[in-house]
Protein backbone atom coordinates (compact mmCIF):
# COMPACT_ATOMS: atom_id res chain seq x y z
CA UNK A 1 0.00 0.00 0.00
CA UNK A 2 1.15 3.30 -0.55
CA UNK A 3 0.68 5.95 1.96
CA UNK A 4 -1.19 9.27 1.51
CA UNK A 5 -0.88 12.58 3.39
CA UNK A 6 -4.74 13.57 3.64
CA UNK A 7 -4.57 16.82 5.47
CA UNK A 8 -1.80 16.12 7.89
CA UNK A 9 -3.56 12.40 8.80
CA UNK A 10 -1.62 9.79 6.54
CA UNK A 11 -3.75 6.79 5.37
CA UNK A 12 -2.71 3.27 3.47
CA UNK A 13 -3.84 3.43 0.24
CA UNK A 14 -4.06 1.16 -2.89
CA UNK A 15 -2.57 2.21 -6.17
CA UNK A 16 -3.59 0.73 -9.71
CA UNK A 17 0.31 0.89 -10.09
CA UNK A 18 0.70 -1.44 -7.27
CA UNK A 19 -2.28 -3.75 -7.54
CA UNK A 20 -2.48 -3.91 -11.79
CA UNK A 21 -4.40 -6.02 -13.79
CA UNK A 22 -2.26 -8.38 -14.61
CA UNK A 23 -1.95 -9.20 -10.61
CA UNK A 24 -6.22 -9.10 -10.47
CA UNK A 25 -6.53 -11.48 -13.37
CA UNK A 26 -4.02 -13.72 -11.62
CA UNK A 27 -6.02 -13.55 -8.21
CA UNK A 28 -9.39 -13.73 -9.77
CA UNK A 29 -8.16 -16.42 -12.71
CA UNK A 30 -10.36 -19.69 -11.04
CA UNK A 31 -13.55 -17.43 -10.42
CA UNK A 32 -16.80 -16.97 -11.82
CA UNK A 33 -18.06 -13.79 -10.63
CA UNK A 34 -21.94 -13.83 -10.23
CA UNK A 35 -23.27 -10.27 -9.95
CA UNK A 36 -26.59 -10.27 -8.51
CA UNK A 37 -28.93 -7.83 -9.70
CA UNK A 38 -28.76 -5.86 -13.07
CA UNK A 39 -30.17 -1.86 -11.92
CA UNK A 40 -27.94 0.21 -10.05
CA UNK A 41 -24.70 -0.94 -9.40
CA UNK A 42 -24.80 -4.20 -11.19
CA UNK A 43 -24.54 -2.80 -14.73
CA UNK A 44 -21.67 -1.00 -14.51
CA UNK A 45 -19.22 -3.39 -12.29
CA UNK A 46 -20.31 -6.63 -14.08
CA UNK A 47 -19.78 -4.50 -17.83
CA UNK A 48 -16.54 -3.43 -16.86
CA UNK A 49 -15.48 -6.56 -15.44
CA UNK A 50 -16.13 -8.12 -18.17
CA UNK A 51 -14.26 -6.08 -20.48
CA UNK A 52 -11.53 -6.49 -17.99
CA UNK A 53 -11.24 -9.82 -19.26
CA UNK A 54 -12.76 -11.52 -15.91
CA UNK A 55 -15.24 -14.14 -15.46
CA UNK A 56 -18.23 -12.66 -14.94
CA UNK A 57 -22.55 -13.63 -15.29
CA UNK A 58 -25.22 -11.88 -14.06
CA UNK A 59 -28.09 -12.90 -11.94
CA UNK A 60 -31.60 -10.78 -12.47
CA UNK A 61 -35.47 -11.64 -11.89
CA UNK A 62 -37.15 -11.56 -14.75
CA UNK A 63 -40.05 -10.18 -13.33
CA UNK A 64 -38.14 -7.01 -13.21
CA UNK A 65 -38.65 -6.95 -17.14
CA UNK A 66 -36.84 -3.66 -17.30
CA UNK A 67 -33.53 -4.81 -15.96
CA UNK A 68 -33.56 -8.20 -17.33
CA UNK A 69 -34.14 -6.33 -20.72
CA UNK A 70 -31.40 -4.01 -19.88
CA UNK A 71 -29.07 -7.01 -19.20
CA UNK A 72 -29.85 -8.67 -23.01
CA UNK A 73 -29.29 -5.67 -24.79
CA UNK A 74 -25.96 -5.12 -23.41
CA UNK A 75 -25.09 -8.59 -24.39
CA UNK A 76 -25.69 -11.17 -21.19
CA UNK A 77 -26.74 -14.01 -23.09
CA UNK A 78 -30.08 -16.08 -21.08
CA UNK A 79 -28.97 -19.27 -20.33
CA UNK A 80 -24.97 -18.46 -20.82
CA UNK A 81 -24.11 -15.25 -18.96
CA UNK A 82 -27.62 -14.31 -17.95
CA UNK A 83 -29.59 -16.43 -15.15
CA UNK A 84 -32.32 -15.53 -12.89
CA UNK A 85 -30.80 -14.88 -9.19
CA UNK A 86 -30.68 -18.77 -7.62
CA UNK A 87 -29.22 -19.97 -10.61
CA UNK A 88 -26.36 -17.25 -10.76
CA UNK A 89 -25.74 -18.00 -7.36
CA UNK A 90 -25.52 -21.48 -7.90
CA UNK A 91 -23.05 -20.92 -10.57
CA UNK A 92 -21.02 -18.16 -8.60
CA UNK A 93 -17.38 -18.57 -6.49
CA UNK A 94 -17.74 -14.76 -5.46
CA UNK A 95 -21.14 -13.77 -5.07
CA UNK A 96 -21.92 -10.18 -5.65
CA UNK A 97 -25.18 -9.10 -3.65
CA UNK A 98 -25.90 -5.40 -5.90
CA UNK A 99 -29.73 -5.47 -5.41
CA UNK A 100 -30.94 -2.87 -2.98
CA UNK A 101 -30.75 -2.82 0.56
CA UNK A 102 -34.36 -3.76 0.90
CA UNK A 103 -34.42 -6.57 -1.69
CA UNK A 104 -30.97 -7.91 0.21
CA UNK A 105 -32.87 -8.82 2.94
CA UNK A 106 -36.06 -10.23 0.57
CA UNK A 107 -33.40 -12.77 -1.68
CA UNK A 108 -30.88 -13.76 1.32
CA UNK A 109 -32.77 -17.02 2.39
CA UNK A 110 -32.02 -17.71 -1.80
CA UNK A 111 -28.76 -16.78 -1.61
CA UNK A 112 -27.88 -18.24 1.62
CA UNK A 113 -28.80 -22.26 0.60
CA UNK A 114 -26.33 -21.05 -2.84
CA UNK A 115 -23.02 -20.54 -0.84
CA UNK A 116 -20.41 -23.48 -0.84
CA UNK A 117 -17.65 -23.35 1.53
CA UNK A 118 -14.70 -20.66 0.09
CA UNK A 119 -16.90 -18.63 -1.79
CA UNK A 120 -17.00 -14.92 -0.93
CA UNK A 121 -20.05 -12.83 -0.56
CA UNK A 122 -19.00 -9.57 -1.74
CA UNK A 123 -21.03 -6.54 -1.13
CA UNK A 124 -21.01 -2.73 -2.26
CA UNK A 125 -22.41 -1.33 1.25
CA UNK A 126 -22.08 -2.36 4.57
CA UNK A 127 -26.28 -2.11 4.96
CA UNK A 128 -26.99 -5.99 5.36
CA UNK A 129 -23.81 -6.78 7.36
CA UNK A 130 -23.59 -4.22 9.34
CA UNK A 131 -27.64 -4.33 10.73
CA UNK A 132 -27.88 -8.01 10.18
CA UNK A 133 -30.08 -8.13 13.36
CA UNK A 134 -33.05 -6.03 11.15
CA UNK A 135 -31.91 -7.68 7.64
CA UNK A 136 -31.01 -11.13 8.97
CA UNK A 137 -27.64 -11.38 6.59
CA UNK A 138 -26.11 -13.48 8.78
CA UNK A 139 -23.69 -15.42 6.25
CA UNK A 140 -22.39 -19.24 7.37
CA UNK A 141 -18.82 -19.45 9.28
CA UNK A 142 -17.05 -20.82 6.22
CA UNK A 143 -17.25 -18.28 3.38
CA UNK A 144 -14.81 -14.44 2.71
CA UNK A 145 -17.18 -11.47 3.31
CA UNK A 146 -15.89 -8.58 1.36
CA UNK A 147 -16.58 -5.08 0.41
CA UNK A 148 -15.51 -2.75 -2.50
CA UNK A 149 -17.45 0.56 -2.41
CA UNK A 150 -17.24 2.64 -5.48
CA UNK A 151 -17.56 5.89 -3.84
CA UNK A 152 -20.24 6.94 -7.19
CA UNK A 153 -23.23 5.96 -9.13
CA UNK A 154 -23.65 3.20 -11.25
CA UNK A 155 -23.29 5.91 -14.08
CA UNK A 156 -20.27 7.14 -12.71
CA UNK A 157 -18.54 3.92 -12.36
CA UNK A 158 -19.32 2.94 -15.77
CA UNK A 159 -18.49 6.29 -17.57
CA UNK A 160 -14.97 7.01 -15.21
CA UNK A 161 -14.06 3.56 -16.02
CA UNK A 162 -14.42 4.37 -20.24
CA UNK A 163 -12.99 7.19 -19.68
CA UNK A 164 -10.03 5.66 -18.46
CA UNK A 165 -10.09 7.69 -15.23
CA UNK A 166 -11.39 4.97 -12.59
CA UNK A 167 -13.31 6.16 -9.30
CA UNK A 168 -12.06 5.98 -5.79
CA UNK A 169 -13.13 2.93 -3.51
CA UNK A 170 -13.35 1.88 0.15
CA UNK A 171 -12.96 -2.13 0.53
CA UNK A 172 -12.91 -3.99 3.73
CA UNK A 173 -13.01 -7.63 4.96
CA UNK A 174 -15.60 -8.42 7.36
CA UNK A 175 -14.40 -12.29 7.75
CA UNK A 176 -11.80 -14.11 6.05
CA UNK A 177 -12.27 -17.86 5.39
CA UNK A 178 -9.72 -18.52 3.36
CA UNK A 179 -6.91 -16.55 4.51
CA UNK A 180 -7.30 -15.04 1.06
CA UNK A 181 -10.06 -12.59 1.21
CA UNK A 182 -8.22 -9.20 1.27
CA UNK A 183 -6.26 -10.02 -1.91
CA UNK A 184 -9.78 -10.95 -3.64
CA UNK A 185 -11.09 -8.04 -2.22
CA UNK A 186 -8.38 -5.47 -3.79
CA UNK A 187 -8.72 -7.38 -7.26
CA UNK A 188 -12.47 -7.26 -7.50
CA UNK A 189 -11.96 -3.92 -6.87
CA UNK A 190 -9.25 -3.41 -9.49
CA UNK A 191 -11.57 -5.00 -11.92
CA UNK A 192 -14.96 -3.47 -10.97
CA UNK A 193 -12.32 -0.24 -12.61
CA UNK A 194 -11.56 1.45 -9.24
CA UNK A 195 -9.06 4.36 -9.72
CA UNK A 196 -7.49 3.55 -6.22
CA UNK A 197 -9.10 1.75 -2.90
CA UNK A 198 -8.47 3.07 0.66
CA UNK A 199 -9.47 0.45 3.92
CA UNK A 200 -12.76 0.87 5.72
CA UNK A 201 -15.15 -1.34 7.99
CA UNK A 202 -18.38 -2.46 6.95
CA UNK A 203 -19.78 -0.70 9.85
CA UNK A 204 -17.79 2.89 8.87
CA UNK A 205 -18.91 2.36 5.10
CA UNK A 206 -22.47 2.50 6.20
CA UNK A 207 -22.68 4.99 8.82
CA UNK A 208 -20.18 7.57 6.31
CA UNK A 209 -22.50 6.59 3.04
CA UNK A 210 -25.86 7.15 4.77
CA UNK A 211 -25.25 10.42 6.54
CA UNK A 212 -23.67 11.46 3.06
CA UNK A 213 -26.28 10.55 0.86
CA UNK A 214 -29.01 11.86 3.36
CA UNK A 215 -26.75 14.90 3.96
CA UNK A 216 -24.06 16.64 1.27
CA UNK A 217 -24.40 14.23 -1.46
CA UNK A 218 -27.86 14.21 -2.34
CA UNK A 219 -30.28 15.24 0.42
CA UNK A 220 -28.88 18.48 1.93
CA UNK A 221 -28.03 19.30 -1.70
CA UNK A 222 -30.88 19.14 -3.00
CA UNK A 223 -32.95 21.03 0.11
CA UNK A 224 -30.20 23.97 -0.21
CA UNK A 225 -31.18 24.55 -3.88
CA UNK A 226 -34.83 24.21 -3.33
CA UNK A 227 -34.56 26.96 -0.38
CA UNK A 228 -32.33 29.61 -2.43
CA UNK A 229 -34.44 29.18 -5.97
CA UNK A 230 -37.54 29.88 -3.57
CA UNK A 231 -36.76 32.85 -1.85
CA UNK A 232 -35.06 34.02 -5.46
CA UNK A 233 -38.17 33.64 -7.15
CA UNK A 234 -40.24 35.04 -4.49
CA UNK A 235 -38.23 37.90 -4.37
CA UNK A 236 -39.56 38.20 -8.65
CA UNK A 237 -36.33 36.86 -10.30
CA UNK A 238 -37.55 34.86 -13.28
CA UNK A 239 -37.32 31.08 -13.55
CA UNK A 240 -33.80 31.47 -15.46
CA UNK A 241 -32.12 33.51 -13.71
CA UNK A 242 -32.78 31.77 -10.20
CA UNK A 243 -32.17 28.03 -11.66
CA UNK A 244 -28.79 29.57 -13.40
CA UNK A 245 -27.53 31.05 -10.00
CA UNK A 246 -28.90 28.48 -7.47
CA UNK A 247 -27.34 25.18 -10.00
CA UNK A 248 -26.19 25.91 -13.66
CA UNK A 249 -23.36 27.83 -12.27
CA UNK A 250 -22.34 25.38 -9.20
CA UNK A 251 -22.59 22.07 -11.46
CA UNK A 252 -21.22 23.81 -14.55
CA UNK A 253 -18.04 26.10 -13.82
CA UNK A 254 -17.83 26.35 -9.42
CA UNK A 255 -17.85 22.27 -8.78
CA UNK A 256 -15.35 21.94 -11.32
CA UNK A 257 -13.08 24.28 -10.11
CA UNK A 258 -13.26 22.46 -6.49
CA UNK A 259 -12.71 19.26 -8.58
CA UNK A 260 -9.70 20.46 -9.86
CA UNK A 261 -7.53 22.40 -7.22
CA UNK A 262 -9.57 22.77 -3.82
CA UNK A 263 -12.28 24.99 -2.42
CA UNK A 264 -9.19 27.27 -1.39
CA UNK A 265 -8.72 27.68 -4.76
CA UNK A 266 -11.96 28.35 -6.48
CA UNK A 267 -12.44 30.70 -4.08
CA UNK A 268 -8.97 32.32 -4.96
CA UNK A 269 -10.50 32.30 -8.89
CA UNK A 270 -13.68 34.14 -8.37
CA UNK A 271 -14.65 37.76 -7.56
CA UNK A 272 -13.42 39.71 -4.67
CA UNK A 273 -17.56 40.38 -3.41
CA UNK A 274 -18.03 36.70 -4.05
CA UNK A 275 -14.58 35.23 -1.91
CA UNK A 276 -15.82 38.02 0.97
CA UNK A 277 -19.49 36.73 0.79
CA UNK A 278 -18.64 33.18 0.73
CA UNK A 279 -16.33 33.52 3.77
CA UNK A 280 -18.73 35.13 5.72
CA UNK A 281 -21.88 33.26 4.73
CA UNK A 282 -19.84 29.88 5.31
CA UNK A 283 -19.89 30.11 9.38
CA UNK A 284 -23.52 30.66 9.43
CA UNK A 285 -24.70 27.69 7.19
CA UNK A 286 -22.56 25.46 9.38
CA UNK A 287 -23.76 26.59 11.95
CA UNK A 288 -27.31 26.13 10.90
CA UNK A 289 -26.83 22.33 9.58
CA UNK A 290 -24.21 20.88 12.31
CA UNK A 291 -27.50 20.11 14.62
CA UNK A 292 -29.17 18.56 11.51
CA UNK A 293 -26.24 16.55 10.60
CA UNK A 294 -25.42 15.57 14.19
CA UNK A 295 -29.58 14.10 14.32
CA UNK A 296 -28.74 12.46 11.67
CA UNK A 297 -25.47 10.40 12.58
CA UNK A 298 -27.25 9.72 15.49
CA UNK A 299 -30.35 7.88 13.20
CA UNK A 300 -27.67 6.28 11.06
CA UNK A 301 -25.97 4.89 14.13
CA UNK A 302 -28.85 3.47 15.58
CA UNK A 303 -30.48 1.88 13.16
CA UNK A 304 -33.60 4.30 12.35
CA UNK A 305 -32.78 4.91 9.48
CA UNK A 306 -32.31 0.97 8.42
CA UNK A 307 -35.64 0.76 9.97
CA UNK A 308 -37.03 2.95 7.50
CA UNK A 309 -35.25 1.94 5.02
CA UNK A 310 -36.16 -1.14 5.19
CA UNK A 311 -39.95 -0.99 6.08
CA UNK A 312 -40.48 1.58 2.84
CA UNK A 313 -38.27 0.13 0.32
CA UNK A 314 -39.69 -3.51 1.15
CA UNK A 315 -42.98 -1.89 0.64
CA UNK A 316 -45.15 -4.03 -2.03
CA UNK A 317 -46.16 -0.97 -3.61
CA UNK A 318 -42.81 0.83 -2.83
CA UNK A 319 -41.81 1.66 -7.04
CA UNK A 320 -45.03 2.88 -7.64
CA UNK A 321 -44.27 5.25 -4.55
CA UNK A 322 -41.19 6.09 -5.84
CA UNK A 323 -42.10 7.11 -9.42
CA UNK A 324 -44.53 9.62 -7.76
CA UNK A 325 -42.02 11.18 -5.29
CA UNK A 326 -39.67 11.48 -8.49
CA UNK A 327 -42.53 12.69 -10.85
CA UNK A 328 -43.59 15.80 -8.58
CA UNK A 329 -39.60 16.58 -7.63
CA UNK A 330 -38.81 16.64 -11.61
CA UNK A 331 -42.05 17.99 -12.34
CA UNK A 332 -41.60 21.09 -9.98
CA UNK A 333 -41.00 24.63 -11.41
CA UNK A 334 -36.80 24.16 -10.45
CA UNK A 335 -36.46 21.11 -11.96
CA UNK A 336 -38.54 22.15 -15.40
CA UNK A 337 -36.13 25.35 -15.64
CA UNK A 338 -33.51 23.05 -15.38
CA UNK A 339 -34.28 20.95 -18.49
CA UNK A 340 -35.11 24.00 -20.18
CA UNK A 341 -31.68 25.18 -19.50
CA UNK A 342 -30.07 21.98 -20.13
CA UNK A 343 -31.27 22.20 -23.53
CA UNK A 344 -29.36 25.46 -24.25
CA UNK A 345 -26.46 24.18 -23.60
CA UNK A 346 -23.66 23.75 -26.38
CA UNK A 347 -23.64 20.21 -28.09
CA UNK A 348 -20.59 18.34 -27.32
CA UNK A 349 -19.31 15.65 -30.11
CA UNK A 350 -20.22 12.38 -28.00
CA UNK A 351 -16.67 10.34 -27.17
CA UNK A 352 -15.76 7.45 -29.06
CA UNK A 353 -16.80 3.97 -26.94
CA UNK A 354 -14.78 1.04 -27.70
CA UNK A 355 -17.10 -1.96 -28.37
CA UNK A 356 -17.31 -4.02 -24.87
CA UNK A 357 -15.63 -7.44 -25.00
CA UNK A 358 -17.37 -10.59 -24.22
CA UNK A 359 -16.57 -12.61 -21.16
CA UNK A 360 -16.75 -16.54 -20.54
CA UNK A 361 -18.77 -17.77 -17.95
CA UNK A 362 -18.17 -21.27 -16.49
CA UNK A 363 -19.50 -23.42 -13.84
CA UNK A 364 -18.86 -23.36 -10.24
CA UNK A 365 -15.20 -25.35 -9.69
CA UNK A 366 -13.96 -24.73 -13.48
Amino acid sequence: MAVIDFGGVKEDVVMRKEFPMSRARRVLKNEVIAVIGYGVQGPAQALNMRDNGFNVIVGQAKKYKKDWDRAVADGWKPGKTLFDIKEAAKRGTVIQMLVSDAAQKAIWPTIAKCLNPGDALYFSHGFSIVYKDQTGVIPPEDVDVIMVAPKGSGTSVRRNFLSGAGINSSFAVEQDFTGKAKNRTIALGIAVGSGYLFPTTFQKEVYSDLTGERGVLMGALAGIMEAQYQVLRKHGHSPSEAFNETVEELTQSLIRLVDENGMDWMYMNCSATAQRGALDWKPKFKKAVLPVFKDLYERVSSGKECKRVLKICGASDYRKRLTKELKTLGDSEMWQAGAATRSLRPKEKAKKVTKATKGVAGRKGN
